[in-house]
C-alpha cells in the first residue's frame, strides 16, 4: 500500500456532539519507529458514544495502559482503540520484516500514524482485517469469563447485547450452562444472541423473573445504569455480578435495602486494562490476548459489521450510533 498523501486525515473530539476530520501533515518514522497506513478502525458503540456526549469525567486519563492514547478526556482530543493497517515505511533500525506487513494496534481513528513495532501486533495467518477489528472486543471478553468463572450447570443472564454482550454470549455458549439468556432491547441483537448459543432472550422487564432461586452468574453489559437493579432483581443467594460497562459520568442508582444485603450478593468490576489478581501467578496479557486472536478466528466475526463510512463521513457515523443506536452493531471506518 503505497503512501499517496503528504496528508493524513484525523478525527478529533471537538465539543458533545461534535467531531470535526481533520487534516494533517504526515511525518516520517525516525529511528525504530514506523508509519502505518489505516485500513480500517472500529467504532466502540459503549465508550465512543459517552465520549461523543460528553459524558465522561474531563480530568480522565484517556487510556493509561496505551502508549498511543496519552492525554486527558479534555476538548480537542483524539480517541480510539481498534486500528488495522499495514506498515508502509521503517526508520532506521527497524527490521526489514515489519515492511508490508499487516498490523492491529490500538490507536485512534486516522489515516496514517507513527508508533513503534512493540505496539503493534502482526494478523496471525487466516485472520482478516476485518476479524481483526474485533481484537479487542473479544480479549474484553475473554476477561469478563476470567472474572466470572462460569461453573457446569450454572444459570447465567448476560444483560446488554451489543458487541462486547454477543462475543460474551458466544464464549458462554461453550460452556455446559443449565441455562445462558440474554437480555436485549433491539430485537436484532435478541436474534444474533440466539445464533451464537443463548438458550433464551428478553427485553428488559423490570419484573421479568427466569429462575425461581435467581440466577448464578450474572453479566451487566449493557451501558444502562438501570440495568444494574435488574441485575440484583435476578440474582440469586451469593450470586456474582460482572459489571462490565462502564458508565462514564451517568450515576447510577441502586436499591440495596431489598434482597442485595440478605442474599449476600456479590458486585464485581471487570475492566480489560487488568487481569483479575487470583490468575496473575498463570495469566497474563500476552496469553489473554492469544486466547482472543484465537477464538476471533473460530468465530470470524466480520458478520458483525453493519455499516461502512469512509474517515471523511466520520461526522454521519457518530450521529447514526447517536441517533439510531439499536439499528447498529458495528460501525467501521473505511480509509
Amino acid at each position: 500500500m503505497p503512501i499517496n498523501s503528504t496528508t493524513r486525515q484525523a478525527i478529533y473530539f471537538t465539543a458533545p456532539y461534535k467531531v470535526e476530520v481533520q487534516s494533517e501533515p504526515i511525518a516520517s518514522p525516525g529511528p525504530g519507529q514506523v508509519l502505518v497506513q489505516a485500513m480500517l478502525s472500529a467504532i466502540s458503540p459503549g465508550t465512543e458514544r459517552l465520549i461523543y456526549r460528553g459524558q465522561v469525567p474531563l480530568d480522565m486519563a484517556l487510556d493509561e495502559t496505551i502508549a498511543d492514547l496519552r492525554g486527558q478526556f479534555r476538548y480537542p482530543f483524539k480517541y480510539g482503540y481498534t486500528m488495522v493497517g499495514q506498515v508502509v515505511a521503517l526508520g532506521a533500525g527497524v527490521a526489514a520484516e515489519w515492511q508490508g506487513r499487516l498490523v492491529f494496534a490500538f490507536h485512534p481513528h486516522e489515516s496514517h500514524f507513527i508508533t513503534t513495532p512493540n505496539n503493534l501486533w502482526p494478523l496471525p495467518p487466516h485472520v482478516t482485517p476485518e476479524a481483526a477489528i474485533f481484537l479487542p472486543n473479544m480479549e474484553t471478553a475473554v476477561n469478563l469469563l476470567l472474572d466470572g468463572a462460569p461453573i457446569i450447570g450454572e444459570r447465567v443472564v448476560v444483560l446488554g447485547q451489543g458487541m462486547v454482550g454477543l462475543l460474551t454470549t458466544h464464549l458462554l455458549a461453550q460452556y455446559p450452562l443449565s441455562d445462558l439468556v440474554t437480555i436485549e432491547p433491539a430485537a436484532t441483537r435478541r436474534n444474533l444472541s440466539l445464533a451464537l448459543g443463548a438458550r433464551r432472550t428478553f427485553e428488559p422487564l423490570s419484573t421479568l423473573q427466569l429462575f425461581d432461586n435467581g440466577a448464578d452468574l450474572i453479566y451487566e453489559l449493557s451501558g444502562n445504569p438501570d440495568a444494574l437493579n435488574q441485575a440484583i432483581d435476578l440474582a440469586g443467594f451469593d450470586s456474582r455480578i460482572i459489571v462490565g460497562s462502564w458508565y462514564g459520568t451517568k450515576l447510577v442508582t441502586l436499591n440495596l435495602g431489598g434482597c442485595f444485603h440478605r442474599q449476600r450478593i456479590r458486585l464485581i468490576s471487570s475492566q480489560v486494562s487488568t487481569l483479575t489478581p487470583h490468575l496473575s501467578g498463570r495469566w497474563n496479557k500476552a496469553r489473554r490476548l492469544e486466547l482472543a486472536w484465537q477464538r476471533l478466528l473460530q468465530l470470524q466475526p466480520s458478520q458483525f459489521i453493519t455499516h461502512r463510512f469512509p474517515i471523511s463521513q466520520a461526522v454521519e457515523a457518530y450521529a447514526l450510533l447517536e441517533a439510531n443506536p439499536n439499528e447498529t452493531v458495528q460501525i467501521v471506518l473505511t480509509y
